[in-house]
C-alpha cells in the first residue's frame, strides 16, 4: 500500500489518475449488491414516483460527501484523526463503528460475488464465495496495490454501466412519466424512509471515506488542492448516480410493462435485480445480471476492506506497518465466514442499520472540524451553504439511524 504523502500541490500534476481512481473507488463502493436490491424492491413499490428519491439522494450525497472529503483533503486527515482532535476518544469509536460496519458489509458482499457466479456461470455459491476472495486478495498482493486498485475499479464500473445501461433500454421504461413524476410524486410523506435508506447505502459508513483515504493516501491533500478533490468527489457521484438511475429505468420499465402482476413478481423474488433483468431480455438479461453483480460485488469488496483498515491503521503502529497484511487478512475473513455460514441478506440488513447510525455521527464530527483552525488551518474557510446543508442531513439521517436501532439489536436475539 502506498505510504502517507501529506505534500500539497507538486502530487496533484503527478497523480492525476489518483483522482479518478479515488472517484471510482468511492463510486464502486457504493454500488455492492445491497445497492441493486435495495433500488430495485423500492423502484418496484413505488413505480414512477421513486424518481423524486433517486434525485433528492444523489443531491443529498453531494452534500455529505463534498463536506466529509473537503474537510478531510484540506486537514490531510483521516477521519479517525479528525475525530479525535474533535473530541478525544471519539476517534476510537468512529473507527471500531466504520470497521464493523465494512465487515458486515464485507461478508455480504462476498455473498454477492458468489450469487454473480452462479448467474453468470452456473458456479456453486460457497465455491463463488472463495474465487471471489482470491480475485481481491490477489489485488493486495501486488507490487503496486493501490495502482491495481484504481485500475480494476475503473473497468469494473465500466462493464457494470454498461450491462445495467443494455437492460435498461431494452425494458423501455416511460421515460416521459418519470419526467413528470419526478417532481410532482404520488404520496410524497412515504418517500422519506427510501430516501435515507439509499442515502445509507451511497455514502454511509465506510463509503463516503473510501475514495478521500485514498487521497490521502496519493497525497493528495491541502487547501490549493480543494478544487481537484471536490472535482473527483463529484465524478464519482456522477458515477453511482448514473447507474442508480439505468438501474431505476430498467426495472421500472419491466413493472409497467408488466403490469400490477410484474411490479409484485420482482418486488417478491429473493433477488428482485435478477428478476427484472430476466423480465426485461430473458436470459441474456440475467446473464448481464450476473456480471453487473459480480462486478458490483468484487469492487465493493476492495472497497470495504480498503477503507476499514484505513480506519485502523493510524490507531497502532504495527497496523500501519503491515497495512497489506491487515487488508488480505479482512478478504480472507469475510470470505470464510461467508462460506460457512452464509445469509449474505441478513448481514446487510444489519450492515445497514449501521450505516443510518455512523453516517450522521461522522458528517457531524467533519462539520464541527470545518470551523476548527486546528484542524484545516487558518486560511480555509468552508462555504457556509455546505455546512447549514449538512446539518440538514444529518438531522435526517439521525432520525432515520434511531429509528434503525431496533433491526441492529435483533442481530444478538
Amino acid at each position: 500500500m502506498s505510504k502517507e504523502n501529506t505534500t500539497n500541490a507538486a502530487p496533484v500534476k503527478k497523480s492525476g489518475g489518483a483522482l479518478f481512481g479515488a472517484a471510482f473507488l468511492m463510486a464502486t463502493s457504493a454500488i455492492g449488491p445491497g445497492f441493486l436490491t435495495q433500488t430495485s424492491t423500492f423502484t418496484s413499490q413505488y413505480l414512477s414516483s421513486f424518481a423524486t428519491v433517486i434525485l433528492c439522494t444523489i443531491l443529498l450525497d453531494i452534500i455529505a460527501q463534498a463536506n466529509i472529503w473537503s474537510i478531510i483533503g484540506v486537514s490531510g486527515m483521516r477521519g479517525q484523526d479528525i475525530a479525535n482532535k474533535v473530541l478525544p476518544g471519539l476517534g476510537f469509536v468512529v473507527a471500531f463503528m466504520v470497521a464493523l460496519g465494512g465487515l458486515a458489509f464485507n461478508i455480504g458482499n462476498v455473498g454477492g460475488a458468489a450469487l454473480g457466479f452462479n448467474a453468470l456461470l452456473g458456479i456453486p455459491e460457497k465455491v463463488g464465495c472463495i474465487i471471489a476472495g482470491v480475485i481481491a486478495i490477489c489485488i493486495f498482493l501486488s507490487k503496486n496495490a493501490t495502482g491495481v486498485m484504481d485500475k480494476v475499479t475503473k473497468v469494473l464500473a465500466g462493464i457494470i454501466l454498461v450491462s445495467i445501461a443494455i437492460v435498461a433500454v431494452a425494458s423501455k421504461p416511460p421515460v416521459g412519466e418519470v419526467a413528470a413524476k419526478v417532481f410532482m410524486p404520488d404520496n410524497p410523506s412515504t418517500l422519506l424512509f427510501p430516501m435515507i435508506t439509499l442515502l445509507g447505502g451511497s455514502c454511509g459508513g465506510y463509503i463516503a471515506f473510501s475514495g478521500s483515504h485514498r487521497l490521502i493516501d496519493a497525497g493528495i491533500s491541502g487547501p490549493e488542492n480543494i478544487q481537484h478533490i471536490r472535482k473527483s468527489v463529484l465524478t464519482g457521484i456522477g458515477v453511482s448516480g448514473t447507474v442508480r438511475i439505468l438501474l431505476f429505468l430498467a426495472v421500472l420499465g419491466v413493472c409497467t410493462a408488466g403490469g400490477a402482476a410484474a411490479a409484485a413478481q420482482v418486488a417478491g423474488a429473493s433477488n428482485p435485480a435478477a428478476e427484472a433483468f430476466r423480465l426485461a431480455a430473458g436470459e441474456i438479461g440475467y446473464r448481464l445480471f450476473g456480471i453487473a453483480l459480480l462486478s458490483a460485488a468484487i469492487t465493493s469488496v476492495i472497497g470495504a476492506a480498503y477503507t476499514s483498515v484505513s480506519f485502523l491503521k493510524t490507531l497502532h503502529p504495527f497496523i500501519a506497518q503491515n497495512e497489506k497484511w491487515f487488508v488480505i487478512g479482512f478478504i480472507a475473513f469475510s470470505t470464510l465466514i461467508m462460506a460457512i455460514l452464509g445469509g449474505a441478506a441478513k448481514l446487510l440488513i444489519v450492515a445497514g442499520s449501521l450505516n443510518g447510525l455512523i453516517l450522521p455521527i461522522t458528517l457531524g464530527v467533519m462539520l464541527l472540524a470545518s470551523r476548527n483552525k486546528k484542524i484545516v488551518g487558518e486560511s480555509y474557510k468552508h462555504p457556509t451553504f455546505l455546512i447549514v446543508a449538512g446539518v440538514v442531513v444529518v438531522c435526517l439521517t439521525g432520525f432515520v439511524g434511531l429509528k434503525s436501532v431496533p433491526n441492529l439489536l435483533n442481530l444478538f436475539k
